[in-house]
């Protein structure tokens, strides 16, 4: 995905199940970041290796190694980030690789940060190049070359920096190249969350929102979430307001799955996209195999919307197959939407019974 395509990011935002913050989740998540690893839920191996690092940096009064975290939106790695820096006493300083899109602006924010500080840098695979290289010598010598001038005349003029930490974040890690990968001295990959760490994850937010939830609410929940705690948060805050509005304000199971088939959130956690993909899948072309682009046709959304907002999802459900042929239906769609397949036509060879059954 075209992430410089804000079509495509705005749509992933503005889905009740989108794992891309929008203004709303970020202002609400300043408040729910838990405020150092005791706090955190999940990502147990992380959070077990990432305390040895810090810890072994604050013993020997050294700067932390540079860290990269790697995974889908909304499972923690800002909050991981600013914990570091909690962990580590030190400040920090955040920005995004699609804000660097030129080594002048690396060198800036290099240039003026203190000695500990840890740089946030968030989506690090869509910085520009030249600043990528630039980075190779920032993160091994604390130094970067500042060049003078064009042409024959340039100069590079050496610029000393202050050890820091860099802590890189990323959705795509393949996309990284491996120079700039081999500099990290600690990478972890965020895992998608489970039923029981995203009820902890929706216990401890309802308790900053000053909500009143029930465990079998909090598990209706997590049960939709979509193995995302950014997605918990969204939906509990989406079911406390039908609480208050049509029931006392607790949130029970009955209470939930009904506040959530209201903005059309199933009990498997797909929306609106999602069973549209499925059904035009199933009813239009027969459970496949078609191809993306006219599969999003009959969707009426962009191809790249399909493939990178709703199909990751459905994929990892196993509800939809990506094929070299085009995109299949799997036996578990069919019973998902209550439909039945087709039964499959005989060639008059034999090989359909064959290859069909």
């Amino acid at each position: 995905m075209n992430w410089d395509d804000t079509t495509d990011a705005e749509a992933a935002a503005e889905r009740l199940v989108g794992a891309v913050a929008d203004g709303e989740d970020q202002a609400v998540e300043a408040a729910l970041r838990p405020k150092d690893l005791g706090e955190f839920i999940g990502q147990e191996k992380v959070r077990e290796q990432l305390d040895l690092v810090l810890r072994a940096a604050r013993a020997r009064g050294a700067t932390a190694d540079h860290v990269l975290l790697s995974g889908a939106p909304g499972l923690g790695k800002t909050t991981l980030s600013m914990i570091i820096a909690a962990e580590m006493e030190a400040p920090i300083r955040i920005t995004s690789g699609p804000a660097i899109q030129h080594a002048g602006d690396l060198a800036a924010i290099l240039s003026s940060l203190q000695e500990g500080e840890v740089l946030f840098l968030d989506e690090i695979h869509r910085m520009s190049r030249p600043a990528e290289e630039m980075l190779y010598m920032a993160m091994e010598d604390f130094r970067v070359d500042v060049i003078v001038g064009k042409g024959p005349g340039a100069t590079a003029i050496p610029l000393e920096l202050p050890p820091f930490t860099l802590v890189g974040a990323t959705t795509r890690a393949g996309l990284l190249p491996p120079p700039l990968r081999d500099r990290f001295g600690f990478t972890a990959h965020m895992e998608f969350y489970g039923p029981a760490e995203l009820e902890r994850v929706i216990h401890r937010s309802a308790g900053l929102l000053d909500v009143e939830i029930d465990p079998a609410g909090a598990a209706e929940i997590a049960g939709r979430s979509r193995g995302t705690p950014r997605i918990a948060n969204r939906l509990l805050r989406r079911v406390r307001d039908y609480a208050q509005v049509k029931a006392d304000g607790l949130i029970t199971q009955e209470i939930a799955a009904a506040a959530l088939a209201v903005y059309e959130v199933d009990a498997r956690g797909l929306d609106r996209l999602d069973r549209g993909v499925l059904e035009a899948l199933l009813k239009l072309f027969g459970g496949g195999p078609v191809g993306l682009s006219t599969l999003a046709v009959a969707v009426g959304e962009e191809r790249e919307t399909v493939e990178e907002v709703a199909e990751p999802f459905l994929v990892r459900e196993g509800l939809l197959a990506r094929t070299p042929r085009g995109r299949v239906a799997t036996p578990a769609a069919w019973a998902h939407l209550g439909l039945t397949p087709p039964r499959p036509q005989s060639s008059g060879n034999g090989q359909q019974d064959l290859f069909g059954a």
